[in-house]
Formats: C-alpha cells, structure tokens, sequence
C-alpha cells in the first residue's frame, strides 16, 4: 500500500470508531446471576429444631409487595392509603436515603441469622448494618410499645416453623419500592420455615387497618449464600443514588 493510502486508512479510524454502535452508558446492568441454592436436608440444632442460621438473600419484597400474592390476589389497600401512596416521590423512599427497612420489605444485599435458644437475631449488610432481635423466652409484647423501625417481635416454634408476631411498629418506612404505606396499627405474623438446606421460606400476614381493608399473606423465599460473609456497606458514607432518583415512587 502506497504512503497516501496508508494515511488515508489512518484518517478513516476515528471515523469509523465514531459510526460504530457504542455502550448505552445510561442503561441499567442486571445483578448477577446468583448460583443455585445447594440442595439437600435442612439442618438441625441437637433440640432438633431446624437450624436457620446462615447467610441469606431476599425472603421479602424489595420493588412491589404483590409479587408475594398469590395468584389472582390483590392488596386490600383503603382509599386514603392509595392517595399516600400515589403522592410519594422515589427521593424520599427511607431505604434509599439509609433508613431501615422495616417488614417485611428487605434490602438487595444479604442478611444473616444468628440463632440461640433465648433469642434469633437478624443481621442486614445494607443500609445502616441494623439488626432486628427476636425474644424466644416466652415474654409478651408490652402494653403500649414505643413505635420503632422493626417492631417489637417475639416468637414460638410450631413444629418446623418459626413464628414471629411483631407489633409496635412506626409509620415512617415503606413496604417496597412502590411506596406502599402502611399506619403505627400494622401487626405481622411471619412464617419461616426452611425447605431444604439453601431455602428458606417466609410466609407473612400483614394486618394494618389503618391501611388496608383486610389481613392479607404474602410468600417469599430466601437462598442460603453458603461461605460468605455480610461485608462491612456504611450505606451513609458514600450515597450518590438518591440525588439522581427522579418521579413518582416506582419499581426502577
């Protein structure tokens, strides 16, 4: 190739490199794919109760609460509830300005259970590293409980499952992304029960009159993350991602 041709080419590569379909820098990457769950018999303490400790991921809603319906239901949600609802922004969503969750909503990172015979305790790698424990001594809720975060919750073993009855409640976190409210009057009644070695299901009733016309029972299921660890995430440290959340409450 003579030296004009050769500059020619020369010239034409920005040129072509520029015409050449290029990355949507704004497009959203799906997560990564998790591996499957390992399978086999669920694990159990030497009392023979099911040993639910361990790492998990999901178990709860993260973008819409109705996932967890059964098919052909809806949520009851009341008039003045849906009018919450509709009014709230996607800035002001609690979990994405470092709030807790609250329930049954949880975060997309994972949580562990630590379990002994007084208490169960569940530990969040997302937002502020909050925790909810759970009194398995017997004790009653109390009167007139302060309204927290999470609730005070207790709980009972029947047969395989562990039931934990939380009250207590404040009104300021949201059920998921969507921006369903609920009232200080929701009361849950979650389900746990471990299927296999790396599943663990979470049937839970949520009963709010306040916000809803009806108890309803939402179904999710967690998966055992075998041999890891919850990472130190100070979610307060280092948030970019509610300054750039524009619109209504939204699944994103």
């Amino acid at each position: 190739m003579g030296t004009g041709l050769c500059a020619v080419a020369l010239l034409l590569v920005p040129l072509v490199a520029a015409q050449a379909p290029q990355a949507n820098p704004t497009r959203v990457q799906s997560p990564p794919r998790l591996p499957p769950p390992p399978e086999g018999p669920t694990p159990r303490l030497p009392d023979g109760k099911p040993d639910l400790a361990g790492v998990w991921s999901g178990g709860g809603p993260v973008g819409d609460l109705a996932v967890g319906l059964a098919k052909g239901e809806t949520i009851p949600i009341l008039p003045e509830a849906q009018k919450i609802m509709d009014a709230r922004e996607s800035k002001d969503d609690p979990e994405a300005n470092c709030l807790p969750t609250g329930i049954p909503r949880v975060a997309p990172y994972p949580w562990r259970i630590l379990q002994t015979p007084t208490h169960i305790f569940l530990l969040f790698e997302g937002n502020i590293h909050s925790y909810r424990q759970i009194f398995m001594d017997g004790r009653k809720h109390p009167v007139d409980p302060d309204p927290t975060w999470y609730g005070h919750s207790i709980g009972r073993w029947e047969g395989d499952t562990l039931v934990v009855d939380t009250v207590g409640f404040n009104d300021k976190f949201w059920f998921d992304f969507r921006g369903h409210p609920h009232t200080e009057k929701l009361h849950t009644i979650e389900r746990y029960t471990r299927t296999g070695l790396g599943l663990l299901e979470n049937k839970v009733t949520i009963d709010d009159p306040g916000a809803y016309s009806r108890p309803f029972t939402l179904t999710f299921m967690a998966r055992l993350r075998p041999n890891e660890e919850l990472m130190e995430y100070i979610c307060q440290e280092n948030n970019q991602d509610v300054h750039h959340l524009r619109g209504k409450a939204r699944v994103p």
